[in-house]
């Protein structure tokens, strides 16, 4: 009798074990859940592959380093694919340009999370020897830009340039902001599209050789975003690490790097909203369309 008790009681001790123990691996499972998983974070293809990796891993390992939880950084080979991958929600983050973010969230729902503080503006850049002093003296020339939808550097460009300028340009797409400044450098092109920061970033050679004619408004810059499945806490994660590195010389070196030099929040109604207000969806090249 007494041996049956005392393996009753044994097995209900071994059975609150099991249950105690299960729990615990729930709970460690949720917490670890965020850390477990792997997120992709696409890069619009502004500069060739192995310039966005020099920028973004860095930073990329340093998030890691922040929140425990998995980046991984995604190429487009060209700004269209890119397109086509967040229209499709392929990349749980993804830092695109403002209109982009504009089609990512009527398409997917992406969230804004974070921006720079320095309002983006589109350049039109000539070589510096050129005798064209006005937008006039461009009509009917064929002008390079990085892609078609490209924000900046194209897409609002190229709205300017017919509805306020009144001029019809030859548009050519050369796959990147680099490759734009060069083609106009090498004159393959009249004039070239681009957005101040990319320039800036160029060497003091290639800065030497253009001109800039044009400028745009300035809008809120490039966003770094994510799909509505990345859960609130992931988000919010993400954003804090970002923010918070601004505090220190070594955090602002990173996110200079990958132009957010002064991070803040970003907010779609303030920021981006504004934007579908222009109907720039008549200049858009559809991306499985697009050269």
């Amino acid at each position: 009798m007494i041996r049956r008790r005392w393996f009753a009681g044994a097995a209900a001790a071994f059975a609150a074990l099991a249950l105690l123990t299960a729990s615990m691996a729930v709970r460690a499972a949720s917490a670890s859940g965020a850390e477990a998983q792997e997120y992709g974070l696409a890069v619009v293809p502004q500069f060739p592959a192995a310039e966005i990796q020099r920028r973004w891993q860095p930073l990329l390992d340093r998030l890691v380093e922040r929140t425990g939880i998995r980046l991984r950084l995604l190429h487009a080979r060209s700004i269209p694919e890119f397109e086509q991958a967040f229209l499709r929600g392929t990349p749980e983050f993804a830092f695109l340009n403002p209109y982009h973010a504009v089609m990512a969230r009527t398409m997917q729902g992406y969230v804004p999370l974070v921006r720079d503080s320095t309002p983006l503006s589109g350049i039109l850049v000539v070589r510096r020897d050129d005798p064209v002093t006005a937008l006039r003296e461009l009509d009917g020339r064929t002008l390079a830009f990085p892609a078609p939808n490209a924000f900046g550097a194209s897409l609002y460009l190229r709205a300017l340039l017919a509805e306020e300028a009144g001029i019809r340009i030859v548009p050519r797409y050369v796959g990147t902001h680099a490759n734009t400044y060069r083609h106009v450098i090498l004159g393959d092109a009249a004039a070239g599209g681009g957005v101040n920061n990319t320039l800036a970033n160029e060497s003091e050679e290639v800065r030497q050789r253009l001109r800039v004619l044009y400028e745009t408004p300035g809008v809120a810059p490039h966003p770094l975003a994510a799909h509505p499945r990345v859960s609130p806490g992931v988000r919010q994660a993400i954003a804090d690490a970002l923010l918070g590195l601004a505090a220190s010389e070594d955090g602002r070196r990173l996110l200079a790097a990958v132009q957010m030099p002064q991070p803040r929040s970003a907010d779609y109604a303030r920021d981006y909203l504004p934007l579908e207000r222009l109907r720039l969806e008549r200049y858009v090249v559809p991306s499985d369309a697009a050269p």
